[in-house]
């Protein structure tokens, strides 16, 4: 009896919402409908018997009538609006006691539904890749973070007219960064979070961000800010599922006591080694000051000046933190590294796989601690190319010195986004993980391998271009004992390390360039 009152007073209520819509459909036509001529006013003419004055009192008068007309139709349209919205809400009171007759779940279809959009948010952010890292079956599933500063964006996008960094100018992207920040800060100095003598943060506190897009998830941002103390940060993850920004997690790092070390695999180049201890000395000893250098010779020749290299540096700057290993047999970068970091005795250490020819700043070693988690995390950032500097400049004359030319412009170098031999991750997630393909000889392949096995895991893989990380240019030589993939491999890279497509084309066309001079000359003597 009772399921029957109310439904047969449900179809009354729909009855009336149905009468209700019809109502607001004929106001509509009304409204829309234009008047016949005999209601319009007449506009006098410019020239007529009132001239110009009565022709700008009709205006207003005729102006005046719309905006009281239009008035008068929101009026109405805000009335049945009200209206309607009571009759909806009486309607779903009824079907909510009709299907719970006993009263036993009060807002019951209001919790499920925000429990329902919690659970979904929830898979948004699994499928982001914030606690966990998701099983990718190639690298060219994975998709890339770009970083950002408080004044630029450096971005991996491909063509020719994208730029390595810059500022955000559109309107769009600026907006999204800065509200991103905003959110971040808001949280840190949220009254629940801090003490009473806790200093605020401010946007001069970010340090640095990574975000990236997936078009099926949402925006995914991790921001750093300046802790309390020189080694300490604040580290915000917040996530956009296409709507508001929702924050995700808040943690604080220190990193006082986190230790870097750095192999590098070398044999012969004695010059670039020299080169890279001046770098190694100045960022890693003077202003870090918490490394570990590990280098893993190949062969004897030239050993002894690489070893009075370190021996040097050593006093000079009382620096002892360094292991020396030599190894016969030709050279292969990919079992030097396997051999430094299983060389190490100490307990679970950051290792940082690095080329002679690598220049890096002191920041990126705190970004290379700040993106690496035991067990969760590792790192494989995305180094700046240099370009050959005797094309760039045009002469080897009018070479600048290095730090002048460390400068990142799309005239200077390029991201080096199909490249992933330097990287940081804990040893104990590198012997899990099996290490490198002791197999592969020579150059190229056994990053790329090892790059695989990480993004088939469960560990998270953050991929990112570096302002603080640079390749430097140095002629490529592509042995002919490489197989013919590697070779192959090997010539690409010399080609795109020699100057921008501009450049290059330049250099491919300077004859019908310099033919074009020469007929202008000719024509000029000639006039």
């Amino acid at each position: 009896m009772v399921r029957r009152g109310l439904l047969g007073w449900i179809s009354r209520v729909v009855v009336l919402l149905v009468l209700l819509c019809c109502a607001i459909s004929v106001l509509y036509m009304l409204a829309c409908t234009p008047r016949g001529d005999e209601e319009q006013l007449g506009l006098p003419r410019a020239n007529g018997p009132t001239g110009k004055e009565g022709y700008q009192a009709v205006l207003q008068e005729r102006e005046e009538q719309h905006r009281n007309y239009v008035s008068s139709l929101k009026r109405q349209i805000a009335q049945l609006k009200d209206e309607l919205q009571g009759r909806s809400e009486q309607l779903r009171s009824g079907q909510d006691q009709a299907s719970d007759p006993a009263g036993l779940r009060p807002g019951w279809s209001h919790h499920k539904a925000q429990a329902d959009l919690l659970a979904f948010l929830r898979a948004q952010v699994d499928k982001a890749e914030v606690h966990s890292g998701v099983k990718l079956a190639t690298e060219y599933a994975a998709v890339p973070f770009d970083s950002f500063t408080l004044q630029k964006v450096y971005q991996l996008e491909t063509g020719l007219t994208r730029h390595p960094e810059e500022k955000p100018v559109r309107k769009d992207k600026r907006d999204e960064l800065v509200e991103a920040i905003e959110s971040a800060l808001e949280s840190l100095n949220s009254p629940g979070e801090n003490s009473p003598n806790q200093r605020p943060y401010t946007a001069s506190d970010f340090i640095e961000g990574i975000y990236r897009t997936e078009r099926d998830k949402g925006t995914l941002y991790e921001l750093t800010f300046r802790g309390d103390s020189k080694h300490e940060f604040r580290r915000l993850v917040l996530f956009r599922p296409f709507g508001p920004i929702i924050k995700v997690k808040k943690e604080k790092l220190n990193m006082a006591n986190t230790l870097i070390n750095v192999i590098v695999p070398l044999a012969k180049r004695v010059d670039k080694f020299r080169q890279f201890m001046q770098n190694f000395r100045e960022m890693c000893i003077q202003q870090d000051g918490r490394i570990h250098l590990t280098v893993v010779y190949f062969g004897k020749e030239e050993m002894n000046e690489v070893k009075g290299i370190l021996e040097n540096t050593s006093k000079a700057a009382n620096f002892r933190n360094f292991t020396f290993i030599q190894l016969n047999g030709e050279f292969s970068r990919g079992k030097g590294l396997d051999v430094g970091a299983r060389f190490w005795k100490g307990s679970n250490v950051l290792l940082f796989f690095c080329d002679v020819d690598i220049y890096f700043t002191s920041e990126f070693l705190n970004t290379c601690r700040l993106n690496t988690q035991p067990g969760k995390k590792v790192f494989y950032p995305v180094l700046f190319s240099q370009y050959n500097p005797g094309i760039i400049y045009g002469h080897h004359d009018a070479v600048p010195p290095l730090e002048q030319q460390l400068v990142i412009k799309k005239e200077t170098g390029f991201w080096r986004d199909f490249g992933f031999g330097m990287t940081c991750q804990y040893r104990s997630d590198f012997i899990n993980i099996g290490g490198f393909d002791l197999d592969i000889k020579g150059w190229g392949g056994e990053d790329v391998h090892l790059y695989r096995k990480y993004l088939h895991s469960n560990l998270i893989v953050v991929r990112t271009p570096v302002r603080g990380l640079f390749h430097l240019w140095h002629e490529k030589r592509c042995m002919d004992e490489l197989t013919p993939e590697q070779y192959k491999m090997c010539m690409q890279s010399k080609a795109m390390n020699e100057a921008s497509h501009g450049q290059l084309g330049m250099l491919v066309f300077q004859h019908e360039i310099e033919a074009h001079l020469r007929k202008q000359k000719t024509s000029s003597k000639k006039t």
